[in-house]
């Protein structure tokens, strides 16, 4: 029996054990879950801040594309407005003046490239409105100023009553532009712009045209900007055009000068982004995937400049960073809650031990108490049993020694077996042990492998010991010649039969007086195995019959485990 004082530090330690598995049975619950969900949440939140800090970047991309296509496109329209001013000043000195001569344009062109936001010479063309009636007598003047080898081209066609063939050129090296004697009103194009200007009074650019420099012949994307000059003097007659040809590379290179632009890679558009409309690109970043359009008017035409920039593909070394921190964070966060459900689940342990201990020392209390009570109880019925069946003191001593020693014997056999399930063949073979020793074919044991509970052991240990004791004294085991026989089946699947029969010992008597073992066999076996015994005695010899109760092992097992969660 446990100490008092043992008993309750035992309990004060479950207590406590139990205060702290209840404190700690979120981390016992999902003691893998745990772990994982720490490091999901931390991850999820740098995910977030990743995210975070990527729209930030790109909402600053897209606030630098607009930044730079706003100070382009401001650039583009004041180049276009100076070049728009140019032409509106020099259609006004021009018709005040009367016939126009090339000294008049070189001259106008150099006042007006004094202008500081022009890059080099500004190269503007004169081309009057020319009679077709009149061309013969239009060449022969030039050639008579000078102008060797002048000539209109190409030569208009049938139904044409005016040309409008470039006379002058302000710069003919300086940049590309038409060619002297080139008649502008021949290309649909031009001619349409002409048109427009002429019908509006103001400058007029044209669509997407090819610009040749005289020198190379080479073709350069760009526009024209006309200015229909009139006479004052003569009520307003159209005298020609005032022209300012505009290598679109240069003028977008120009603007782009003017403002910073980060690599970005600029594009102008005639209208609409579409391949056939480009009008020039000066390349930044390479394959940009992200841009911001910007209309821009010209001279009355819409233009179109995108600005183009390249996103990144990979995280920004701030959001690497921040998810490597946030990895680290998270495993480290796992770890610790690896580390703490991991001793959640030794205090879940070490409490479901204290029970299991706590469990077992009851049940070997309440056991042990058991089987001495029964031991007792048995013990007296034998000494009551004993006492009236002797005569003397010494009768009385020997008797109740040989039984106490047949209790014992089935004791030590269940102690060896650790208080477990006896085989029936061991237990019988125990009790007959004595008699079976040196000698051939004395007892016999048939029957299958079967086990016995701890206390029915005892009970059928005790009925074999008072029946092999009475067969020694007077039945079959006290001669040579005689042998007993003990068969023993399954009837059913908790009952085993087990039948005493001795055989050529000497002739049991009809008249007998009734002894211990009758008593014992009738009243404290057969009470106790909760089964009748059949008990004859026959002239050839005494034939015992009994049944005993095959429990299974969970009806009498000690140490039983507590249930998990119990």
């Amino acid at each position: 029996m446990p100490a008092p004082r043992d008993c309750v530090k035992s309990r004060c330690v479950i207590r406590l054990a139990t205060a702290r598995a209840r404190a700690e049975r979120w981390y016992t619950s999902f003691p893998r879950a745990f772990p994982w969900a720490i490091g999901a949440a931390v991850m999820m939140v740098a995910a977030l801040v990743v995210i975070a800090i990527e729209q930030v970047n790109a909402e600053r991309l897209h606030s630098q594309l607009h930044a730079v296509a706003a100070g382009v496109g401001g650039a583009l329209e004041r180049r276009a407005s100076a070049h728009v001013t140019f032409l509106r000043a020099g259609a006004l000195l021009l018709g005040a003046g009367g016939a126009i001569t090339g000294k008049d344009l070189s001259g106008l062109a150099a006042a007006m490239s004094d202008d500081a936001e022009e890059r080099g010479r500004l190269t503007i063309t004169w081309a009057p409105l020319v009679p077709v009636r009149g061309l013969d007598a239009f060449v022969a003047a030039r050639r008579a100023e000078g102008m060797t080898g002048f000539t209109v081209h190409p030569l208009p066609g049938p139904g044409r009553e005016f040309l409008v063939p470039v006379t002058y050129v302000s710069n003919p090296h300086q940049g590309p532009g038409p060619t002297e004697g080139y008649d502008m009103a021949s290309e649909p194009l031009r001619r349409a712009a002409m048109e427009r200007a002429a019908h509006a009074r103001r400058p007029v650019a044209t669509t997407r045209i090819e610009l040749f420099r005289p020198d190379t012949g080479r073709p350069r994307t760009g526009f024209l900007i006309y200015m229909p000059v009139y006479a004052r003097a003569e009520r307003g007659r159209l005298l020609g055009f005032l022209a300012s040809p505009i290598n679109a590379r240069q003028f977008l290179e120009a603007a782009q000068a003017a403002v910073p632009s980060r690599g970005f890679e600029l594009s102008l558009y005639d209208g609409a982004v579409a391949p056939d409309r480009l009008l020039a690109r000066v390349p930044g970043e390479r394959d940009p995937d992200i841009g911001f359009a910007l209309p821009v008017t010209i001279a009355g035409k819409p233009l179109l400049l995108l600005v183009s920039g390249h996103a990144r593909g990979a995280l920004t070394p701030l959001s690497v960073a921040t998810l490597v921190a946030g990895l680290l964070l998270a495993l480290a966060l796992a770890v610790l809650a690896w580390l703490v459900t991991r001793h959640a689940e030794q205090d879940r342990a070490r409490l479901d031990w204290f029970e299991q201990q706590e469990s077992i020392r009851n049940t070997l209390t309440r056991e042990l108490n058991h089987r001495v009570k029964n031991t007792l109880a048995s013990v007296i019925s034998i000494i009551a049993l004993t006492r009236r069946r002797t005569r003397d003191l010494d009768e009385f001593a020997d008797n109740l020694t040989a039984r106490i020693l047949a209790l014992s014997a089935t004791h030590d056999l269940l102690t060896g077996l650790g208080w477990r399930a006896a085989p029936l063949r061991e237990v019988i073979a125990v009790e007959l042990k004595p008699y079976s020793e040196g000698r051939d074919q004395l007892v016999h044991l048939e029957g299958p492998e079967l086990a016995l509970a701890p206390n029915d052991a005892l009970l059928l240990g005790l009925a074999i010991h008072e029946l092999a004791t009475n067969a020694g004294k007077y039945g079959a085991l006290s001669v040579i010649s005689g042998e007993v026989l003990i068969r023993w089946e399954l009837i059913r699947p908790t009952l085993a039969r087990v039948c005493w029969q001795e055989r050529g010992g000497p002739p049991v008597p009809h008249q007998r007086r009734r002894g211990f073992g009758t008593d014992l066999l009738e009243r404290i076996v057969a009470h106790e195995l909760g089964s009748g015994v059949d008990l004859v005695f026959a002239t050839e010899g005494v034939c015992c019959t009994l049944s005993v109760p095959v429990r299974s092992a969970a009806e009498f097992r000690v140490r039983a485990v507590k249930p998990a969660g119990s």
